[in-house]
């Protein structure tokens, strides 16, 4: 029902109590917070949710409404930066749909589905799902490296793939691979540590053991790769950040037929010598706009971590602009 020209006011109907409560939130205060963030009014009665103010903002602050209904079909509880993110997808950004935010990804082994947190992580799964080679830019803690193995942990069951390859290059600040103890096994782990956690989190740990003992599953050092051609695989280079240019190409001709690779990477975390290339940076510069080649690149407002690790990545990103200027 119109109020005024520039002004609107909807009712959206949550029949299920449960519902109603997860939108509300405890005293209210997912609706409070609604209400600051579009200056809108937000009443709840009975079965009824009623949003007024300016149209625009209206409507706005209905996405968030749908996007939070969204995600009360999957979790228990609406945490506060997941609130926060879908407010400032509205405010900000397009929205993640609805549907967008329903799509189950994958289910961890502890049966809790995984879900888009934001429109960027929307966009990186269906770039996955369209290209062959994708690259992933943005700071930690966006999802970049769990999704690139959920997608290739359901294209090694649903038989799209024969094996999933994980790489990446051994670079540390301060530690240099020879010097860690053990075997080429042992002295990667660490290094590749992070994508083991991720499949750990989607495979149940004798599903994992038997899919390493039938090579499904192999770590593969960026530096053993070189002469390779890799068929049917689900290639994920994680950190690439810190390859060099030659590196980057090397990884990028090894890609053979049936495969799919995915390259993540924070270029704001870039721990190869002081003046030298990155091959992550480098690629882009060269292959943005390649035909079936997708760029999906994060900002702080991805960050799926503890909020304040948005905090921390956005003033780094503000320190780091200011000193560019200087």
């Amino acid at each position: 029902m119109a109020l005024e020209a520039d002004r609107s006011s909807i009712v959206i109907l949550i029949p299920d109590p449960e519902e109603m409560m997860f939108v509300t939130g405890d005293q209210e205060r997912n609706l409070e917070r609604v209400e600051r963030a579009f200056g809108v009014k937000v009443v709840a009665r009975g079965a009824e949710l009623r949003i007024s103010g300016d149209a625009a903002q209206v409507a706005r602050a209905s996405d968030v409404v749908a996007a939070m209904r969204a995600i009360s079909e999957k979790e228990d509880n609406l945490r506060a930066p997941a609130l926060e993110r879908l407010i400032d997808d509205a405010q900000q950004a397009e929205p993640a749909t609805p549907d967008q935010l329903r799509q189950t990804i994958a289910t961890t082994v502890r049966g809790r589905r995984l879900l888009p947190q934001s429109p960027t992580q929307a966009q990186y799964i269906e770039a996955m799902r369209r290209h062959d080679l994708v690259f992933s830019i943005g700071p930690a803690g966006t999802g970049k490296s769990l999704l690139a193995v959920a997608m290739a942990v359901n294209a090694l069951r649903e038989r799209k793939v024969t094996r999933i390859i994980l790489t990446r290059p051994a670079v540390e600040a301060g530690e240099r691979l020879g010097f860690l103890p053990g075997e080429l096994e042992q002295k990667m782990d660490p290094y590749l540590r992070p994508l083991y956690d991720a499949l750990y989190e989607l495979m149940p740990p004798e599903r994992f053991a038997r899919s390493q003992e039938r090579a499904e599953i192999e770590i593969a050092p960026l530096a053993f790769m070189r002469g390779r051609t890799l068929n049917e695989a689900f290639i994920i280079l994680d950190e690439a950040q810190n390859t060099t240019p030659q590196q980057m190409k090397m990884f990028l001709t090894r890609i053979g037929y049936g495969s799919q690779a995915v390259v993540t990477g924070d270029i704001t975390q870039i721990d190869l010598p002081t003046g030298a290339p990155s091959g992550l940076i480098v690629a882009r510069e060269i292959l943005k706009g390649v035909s079936g080649i997708g760029f999906v690149e994060f900002t702080h407002r991805d960050v799926v971590r503890h909020e304040l690790v948005t905090r921390i990545v956005k003033a780094y990103d503000a320190y780091e602009k200011q000193q560019a200027g200087k």
